[in-house]
């Protein structure tokens, strides 16, 4: 939704992820708690949040956060489970999106993880531009797994490599998830990847095989990055997750019919995006 200029009304927001709650998910990111100035589309996140119906669900709630304050705004919260940080390891897309150097990104990523060691919830970290990025900056598989080994000194288990332009090709996602599942076993490795439709599968195919742990989806394959500079490069489409899982014969325990009507309501929510 925060790529969208439009503000998309509340009751729209409410009813879309009502329907998302229903399908079976593990985790649904619900929205953000950063500055209404920066991203308009999520100002009413809390508004959001009070009016999900969590009765019959078994799915958790992330909230993205980037900075101390959000993290305490978002704990407060008991329906939330996981809060999510963006940390780039490139330096230039570190500063744009969260107007911190990646030094000072590594510093709120140790407050917000102990809030959330006070607060009993579960830190999700991104590593964004993690399969490379278009401003020159270094970029080498080596640097990815320097940046897992930090994290995992200050005693984060949930890290997200993420491919924020959809760069990322089989051999990288093979090599990365291959050797860090393996190097950190302790830690649960998930892939947010955006990608053009066309190598969806393939991308899929290669972190699954590789021992991913966590995938995430957006129905339609809506959303992506701006900077991708391609309008078909969006996050991976949901359903074609489910489908390439359905085919490997894993047990999802979805409720395929609110499925259906989630896809249905997708087109109405996101209309022409």
């Amino acid at each position: 939704m925060q790529g969208i200029d439009e503000f998309i009304p509340t009751d729209k927001k409410v009813a879309y992820l009502n329907q998302l709650l229903q399908v079976g998910f593990d985790t649904i990111d619900f929205g953000s708690f950063v500055s209404a100035k920066v991203i308009p589309q999520l100002k009413d996140t809390v508004e959001v949040l009070n009016r999900l119906d969590l009765s019959t669900t078994k799915s958790k709630l992330l909230a993205i956060v980037a900075n101390t304050r959000g993290a305490q705004e978002a704990s407060a919260h008991e329906a939330i489970t996981y809060l999510g940080f963006p940390l780039s390891i490139s330096e230039t897309f570190q500063v744009r999106n969260t107007n911190k150097t990646i030094a000072e990104a590594l510093n709120t990523l140790d407050e917000i993880q102990n809030v959330c060691i006070r607060t009993g919830k579960t830190l999700v970290t991104y590593i964004s531009m993690g399969f490379g990025n278009p401003y020159g900056d270094r970029y080498d598989l080596d640097l990815v797994t320097q940046f897992v080994g930090i994290l995992d000194a200050l005693h984060i288990n949930i890290i997200s490599l993420s491919d924020t332009i959809g760069v990322s090709q089989p051999d990288q996602l093979k090599h990365l998830f291959g050797s860090l599942t393996k190097q950190y076993p302790h830690m649960e490795f998930g892939a947010h990847l955006h990608s053009h439709p066309a190598t969806a599968l393939e991308k899929i195919e290669a972190a699954f095989a590789s021992g991913c742990q966590r995938f995430d989806g957006a129905l339609k394959g809506f959303g992506g990055c701006p900077l991708a500079e391609d309008e078909l490069v969006g996050n991976l489409a949901t359903e074609t997750l489910i489908s390439f899982l359905d085919k490997q014969e894993v047990v999802l325990n979805l409720n395929r019919a609110a499925l259906q009507k989630s896809m249905a309501l997708a087109e109405v929510t996101f209309p022409n995006h």
